[in-house]
């Protein structure tokens, strides 16, 4: 059975608190398998069948559901998320700065990118359904692209992670 990982937007920032072990039942309740969440930042391991299209919209609607919130979720596979990891252009970066994936849908990662234009001391690359991000680190909350990515056509749509969370997710599997 594939492997999948569901990453949350939201959870546990600006006095929305969901506890991992309510949301690991909740998952389990639904019918996932193998469920297991990783950090308090609403990442959330599972066995499926389904399609990553089909898991997005259930896992929306059971989260909404049971948690009573506007849930947004990005659902990628492991192997996917392998080679996103794999992938990333900024792995050689000095240790000033901080490396993020930003999980993207509806093929916005190249508006977001265009219209972010260039960021001093910033840099971003397109990848596949994702933008790699380095910036500066103390830098990441104050930067001019994390305040383009709270606009209205972005904010519902992309969730993000450290480049460094990713890799332990996967070496958790």
């Amino acid at each position: 059975m594939p492997k999948f990982i569901a990453f949350l937007r939201g959870v546990n920032v600006g006095g929305r608190i969901i506890k991992m072990a309510e949301l690991k039942t909740a998952f389990e309740t639904a019918g996932f398998k193998k469920v297991s969440t990783f950090l308090q930042t609403g990442n959330v391991t599972f066995d499926s069948h389904l399609k990553e299209s089909l898991l997005k919209a259930k896992i929306e609607r059971m989260l909404a559901k049971a948690f009573r919130y506007p849930a947004k979720v990005q659902v990628v596979s492991f192997e996917n998320l392998a080679k996103i990891v794999a992938a990333n252009p900024f792995s050689e970066a000095s240790s000033d700065y901080h490396q993020y994936v930003i999980f993207i849908e509806n093929q916005l990662e190249i508006a977001l990118v265009a219209e972010a234009g260039k960021l001093l001391g910033e840099e971003l690359k397109i990848g596949q359904g994702v933008v790699y991000w380095k910036v500066k680190k103390g830098q990441t909350l104050k930067s001019p692209f994390a305040k383009l990515l709270t606009k209205t056509k972005y904010k519902d749509f992309n969730t993000n992670r450290n480049i460094n969370t990713l890799q332990k997710i996967i070496k958790s599997s």
